[in-house]
């Protein structure tokens, strides 16, 4: 294995990704329903010696359901459809969404129109862990919100959040009477 750059995020070693994110590269360029965008390109080497290079790259696919579309690269890949809205609905294209992948951690929804964000919100309940409302996918903000997804990406904690405490204890409710019990029967029962 070799030294990585991800360029042009700060230097830090992804000897393990490096081939797994190069091939992706690689195959993209030879998938029919595949079209690289930007880059695409990597090199054994930056300008200063480091190792090597693997520019962001962005990739259009023409299949909304392309393994490209729920595989987690953890390198600069971004894998984009365009949908024809003149011909998709609004709710197609949140089961479209929904439907997708198997991972459900972060997402985002752009919109003017509130009921459009809200029936986004209720259509993508379970496909995000973090949702985002006219704003960046942010992704884990230590300790500025709670962050955690769902389905494969997790058990939906949201570490960070006070509710996070309750899976390292085990909660058990206890009531004790103070005052003795003088009759059986309760006043929901009395007719």
């Amino acid at each position: 294995m070799r030294p990585v750059c991800l360029y042009p995020f700060p230097r830090y070693p992804a000897v393990q990704s490096s081939d797994r994110i190069t091939l992706a590269i690689d195959l993209a360029v030879r998938d029919e329903e595949l079209t690289i965008l930007a880059s695409g390109r990597y090199h054994d080497e930056d300008e200063a010696g480091d190792g090597l290079v693997i520019e962001p790259t962005i990739i259009q696919t023409s299949n909304p359901k392309h393994e490209y579309m729920s595989t987690e690269f953890f390198g600069p890949i971004l894998t984009v459809y365009v949908y024809d809205d003149a011909k998709t609905s609004w709710s197609e294209t949140l089961e479209l969404v929904n439907s997708t992948s198997a991972y459900a951690l972060t997402g985002a929804v752009f919109a003017r129109d509130r009921g459009a964000v809200e029936e986004a919100s209720r259509a993508l309940r379970h496909a995000v862990g973090n949702f985002y409302i006219n704003d960046k996918s942010t992704g884990s903000v230590v300790g500025q919100q709670p962050f955690g997804g769902s389905r494969a990406s997790g058990t939906n904690d949201k570490a960070g959040a006070p509710s996070y405490l309750l899976k390292w204890v085990s909660a058990q409710s206890v009531k004790e009477t103070f005052v003795p019990i003088s009759r059986l029967a309760h006043p929901s029962m009395i007719h």
